[in-house]
């Protein structure tokens, strides 16, 4: 696949932060997508740019683009405590520029890919924690196995797409729901099935760590990522779902695509996901992914675990998603995303889950939700419901950003994400081949308090009945 961008020369580069106000304004048409968090335009119409609201310009940052470039790749540090940085300084981006290599044709017999020779990658634009790089469309798919472990890597498209804020009508679906939120002790009981054994045996299973596993890696273009696929799928059809693996992009594993029909005749969907690939340390073949996330996949099998236990029939449809490519650019749930909004998709929101099971010493076990790319009412329902289903967990916002919930907000859907922290990401070994689930401070017991939150959204938003316990 060859991503070019054609530019005018010094073609004007535009990042703001994400806001639905751009739909009222002429760069509309210049959208490319959000990166980081911030929405990126680029134009050559000076009119437009000349007739802005002045705290537009104020908010964001302005660059320049040359026509020479090749696929453009948004670089977005992450949001991460202070704890976890390096000590010292090191200008990481220029180190990246002036070792980048280019994809070779050849493979290893190994867990990555194998690279030849370095190829120039040119440096767009660049702030304090982002930076817009130009290079060759091969590169840019296995981009983050150079990068430093806090940055993460979005691509640009190579023209402008819409920009698709969510529908009045499709949030007031989410406030009614909101408005008539309240306990319910059948809920309760059916969420507190999720099972802390079980998430341990699952998550051993997909980072390798079981004796039973031969997984080493679940990076998406990994022979271990593909055994994880074919696990998924049956561990969710074991549990009554309807699953296909469903490919998107030569190269990548496939998304798992699971469903619960519903029993009244409905489009309507409620979805739940996570990520199923992960990303080791540069230079290591070990990638096993135990919080990043391995956490929040584990989640999605305690849920669909506890749904045929109690023999949950749901009255919407129900997705339970795990996607790929997450870690290359929120690749999966990208291409999902667009396939359902080209189908005019009837959902009523989703969350993704996101690195749950990191639970920094000496502090509570939280719950953190997006601040900033997200639907606001979908993020207030999972506040109420976490106070309501799981209320050992404080609940507060998150600067980390971002992941496949913000496909889907791109799209208008009605989107938010449950995370591990009300705080910048604080594990240790994000990104990092030691990300293990035997190790200090991997509580699987807020793995189940963060599920049984996710759970209590589908149970309550897609209604339910109980077989019969005769």
């Amino acid at each position: 696949m060859v991503l070019v961008n054609a530019f005018t020369p010094a073609a004007l580069l535009i990042a703001l932060p994400h806001h639905a106000r751009i739909a009222e304004t002429c760069l509309s048409k210049y959208y490319y997508g959000i990166h980081g968090q911030h929405d990126i335009f680029i134009t050559d119409d000076s009119l437009c740019v000349a007739g802005l609201p002045s705290d537009f310009v104020a908010e964001g940052s302005l660059g320049s683009i040359d026509a020479d470039v090749q696929q453009l790749v948004w670089l977005q540090q992450d949001a991460v405590d202070p704890s976890i940085k390096p000590s010292t300084f090191v200008d990481e981006i220029h180190s990246l520029l002036s070792h980048l290599p280019a994809v070779s044709s050849a493979a290893s017999g190994n867990e990555q890919v194998v690279f030849g020779e370095p190829k120039a990658a040119q440096l767009v634009y660049r702030t304090a924690d982002a930076a817009l790089i130009s290079v060759d469309s091969e590169t840019a798919l296995t981009l983050e196995q150079h990068l430093p472990p806090f940055w993460t890597a979005s691509p640009l498209p190579s023209t402008p797409v819409p920009f698709i804020p969510v529908p009045s009508e499709a949030v007031d679906r989410v406030k009614t729901i909101l408005s008539a939120l309240k306990f319910d002790p059948v809920v309760a009981s059916v969420v507190n099935n999720i099972s802390v054994s079980q998430l341990r045996s699952d998550v051993r299973y997909l980072t390798g760590e079981s004796s039973s596993s031969e997984i080493v890696s679940r990076h998406s273009f990994s022979k271990g990522v593909l055994i994880a696929a074919e696990w998924l799928k049956e561990q969710f059809e074991s549990y009554g779902a309807s699953c296909e693996l469903k490919p998107y992009l030569s190269g990548f594993a496939p998304n798992v695509i699971c469903t619960f029909e519903g029993s009244e005749d409905t489009t309507e969907t409620v979805l739940i996901s996570a990520h199923y690939d992960s990303r080791g340390s540069f230079g290591s073949v070990r990638a096993p992914g135990g919080d990043d996330d391995g956490s929040g996949t584990t989640a999605l099998l305690g849920i669909a675990r506890a749904i045929a236990r109690k023999g949950v029939q749901f009255r919407k449809n129900v997705q339970i998603c795990a996607f790929s490519g997450e870690e290359q650019g929120l690749y999966g749930s990208r291409y999902y995303a667009q396939e359902l909004r080209q189908k005019n998709a009837n959902l009523t929101l989703m969350i993704q889950a996101d690195m749950l099971a990191y639970h920094a010493p000496g502090e509570p076990p939280q719950l953190g939700l997006p601040d900033r790319i997200g639907t606001p009412e979908v993020t207030q329902l999972v506040a109420n419901l976490s106070a309501i289903y799981s209320p050992e967990l404080k609940v507060g916002f998150t600067p980390a950003c971002c992941s496949d919930h913000q496909s889907f907000h791109g799209q208008g859907f009605p989107a938010s994400q449950v995370f591990e922290r009300a705080g910048p990401i604080v594990d240790p070994m994000y990104h990092n081949s030691g990300d293990l689930s035997d190790r200090e401070n991997y509580d699987f017991d807020q793995i189940k308090s963060i599920a049984k939150v996710q759970f209590a959204t589908l149970l309550h938003v897609a209604g339910f009945d109980l077989a019969s316990e005769d």
